[in-house]
């Protein structure tokens, strides 16, 4: 099986319209359009019976002591924990590609509506659902895609990684507003084959330069 991207290639540089946040000002930051990106496959293994695309990123910090801290970086060395952007299951097998934009356009205060998804699909929640649970203004249900915010004083540069995933499982065993551990777990035993495909992104001005 194999996955790509018309937005970038694998590897690069994610485009800010992808993200959930970008620069602002002189050294500011602020929420960037959102786009979910294009993603196309081929090659499904035969006896498939749905599919369930994941992102996560794998460089988050584990403690948030020094995050967004403007006179200091997060070192590199800290120790780093999965964070995910977007859980989406029960995509139908003859499926090939998701449109730019389709299933997300801008950044939602309180999260986007869900599970009920395009396609037949349902939407987990992704991770901004316990970033921002002690934000009044924007706590919530994060539904669906939202893409990369790392911190603005992260030393390491985050990666993003696109799975997907052909299942044995005509539909997940799973209720509710589910998560990505949830996802995996359910998937347990059942994954027929993977594809991955990769991007990273920063917004520390020192790594842009």
């Amino acid at each position: 099986m194999k996955l790509w991207s018309d937005s970038w290639s694998n590897g690069d540089r994610i485009a800010e319209r992808f993200a959930a946040g970008r620069l602002s000002g002189a050294d500011g930051v602020g929420f960037a359009d959102n786009l979910n990106p294009h993603l196309a496959w081929n090659e499904v293994p035969a006896g498939t019976r749905s599919l369930v695309l994941i992102c996560h990123d794998f460089d988050v910090p584990s403690r948030p002591d020094d995050v967004n801290r403007p006179d200091r970086e997060i070192p590199s060395d800290l120790p780093r924990v999965d964070f995910f952007h977007w859980v989406l299951v029960d995509l139908p097998p003859g499926l090939d590609h998701i449109e730019e934009g389709e299933f997300s356009r801008g950044f939602t205060p309180r999260g986007k509506p869900g599970p009920a998804a395009p396609h037949g699909a349902r939407q987990g929640l992704n991770d901004y659902t316990g970033w921002f649970a002690a934000d009044p203004a924007l706590a919530g249900q994060y539904f669906g895609y939202d893409g990369p915010f790392p911190p603005f004083n992260d030393s390491l540069v985050h990666h993003y990684v696109f799975t997907l995933y052909a299942t044995a499982l005509p539909r997940l065993v799973l209720d509710g507003a589910f998560t990505g551990p949830q996802v995996r777990e359910a998937m347990a035993g059942q994954v027929l084959e993977a594809a991955t495909h990769s991007g990273t992104y920063t917004l520390n001005r020192r790594l842009l330069r």
